[in-house]
């Protein structure tokens, strides 16, 4: 029987799940970018599909499109790659089309395969770009496991050791809760001759005076220009800004959503970055007891605090939680089509969508 999760196959095929179709894109290539892979995922689908009709076949992307965005956590980058793949289809299809629907689902797939073989290499082009901001002696500052920061820089260190002239350094923000993410960023450099230091989040104002610019990825970037990242992306972007160093953003075209937040707590995700508890949950060290114990406890009446029976999963570490800078703390976004001000931005999701 066919679920809202699940595209209704014959009896003998293993009914089509779009949500673990997504988690087993992400899991086979590591380099992958969450709206990519929504999109192949979305591709995986209408190859299983039986819709004849076109009014059928969108209708099926729509709603699979919206039933994986309600069972991620975060749902915001990949939400730009299914409404593009949506408008990819509604301009590339006309519901008059007549005629042999397999020749026009044939043609659907071949171009969907182009547009993601094409989002993949905006990679490269954005490197390409972003790596001539580096300049020789500069010290640049990063966080996160952006591919396309680690590209850019990548390419920027090939240039050295290739006989070019830039010689440059990087300060690495850990990140507690993705060490490995950040340790693997940080060899990766390191192997291509990048003398790299690492420091932690608290750091980051106390580095700032050795920075010549600072380069960030993103996982979204909204209407007005400014992005949705990594959280602890605004702390360094407001540091930046004091201390009037550049701040760049590197991202994909394909990570432009069409989203108007109006603040950090506009996201329209759930998460749980700030939690008020009364109870301990870890066990507390002798010192720590006695500390407590010497502090005045509340009760709590029961039922006071309204849980809310949300359905949508939560965001449940801070792993994976983001954050949201506004442009003004923004030099230049460094795309596949060129380096924007964050007031273009707008302007390019109209040439996109429009």
């Amino acid at each position: 029987m066919a679920t809202v999760g699940n595209v209704p196959q014959n009896g003998k095929s293993k009914a089509f799940d779009i949500v673990e179709t997504y988690h087993r894109l992400l899991h086979e290539d590591p380099d992958l970018t969450m709206p990519v892979a929504a999109i192949e995922a979305l591709i995986e689908l209408l190859v299983q599909s039986r819709a004849v009709t076109v009014y059928e076949t969108l209708d099926l992307v729509k709603t699979q499109s919206d039933y994986l965005k309600s069972r991620i956590p975060n749902s915001i980058s990949l939400s730009a790659g299914t409404d593009l793949f949506q408008r990819y289809m509604i301009s590339s299809l006309k519901p008059s089309s007549t005629g042999n629907f397999d020749s026009v689902r044939q043609h659907l797939l071949s171009n969907g395969r182009l547009f993601v073989s094409r989002a993949k290499a905006g990679r490269d082009r954005i490197a390409n770009y972003g790596r001539h901001f580096v300049r020789d002696g500069s010290v640049v500052l990063t966080h996160g496991g952006s591919r396309v920061i680690g590209a850019l820089l990548g390419k920027a260190a090939e240039a050295s050791a290739s006989g070019g002239n830039v010689r440059f350094k990087v300060i690495y923000v850990m990140n507690d809760a993705r060490s490995t993410e950040s340790k693997a960023v940080v060899s990766s450099l390191r192997a291509k001759g990048v003398p790299v230091a690492t420091i932690s989040e608290g750091a980051v104002g106390y580095a700032m005076g050795k920075v010549n610019l600072v380069i960030v990825g993103a996982e979204g970037v909204v209407e007005n220009g400014g992005i949705i990242s990594r959280l602890g992306t605004y702390q360094i972007a407001l540091l930046a800004k004091a201390a009037g160093k550049p701040f760049y953003v590197a991202a994909e075209s394909h990570k432009f959503v069409r989203l108007y937040p109006l603040g950090q707590y506009d996201l329209g995700i759930d998460q749980e970055v700030i939690e008020f508890k009364t109870e301990d949950e870890e066990e507390l060290t002798e010192a720590e007891q006695m500390f407590a114990d010497r502090t005045p406890r509340v009760t709590e009446r029961e039922g006071y605090f309204v849980q809310s029976p949300l359905a949508t999963p939560k965001l449940n570490s801070a792993a994976d939680a983001v954050d949201f800078t506004p442009p003004a703390l923004i030099s230049a976004l460094i795309t596949e089509s060129g380096v924007l001000t964050p007031s273009a931005v707008s302007e390019e999701l109209i040439s996109v969508w429009y």
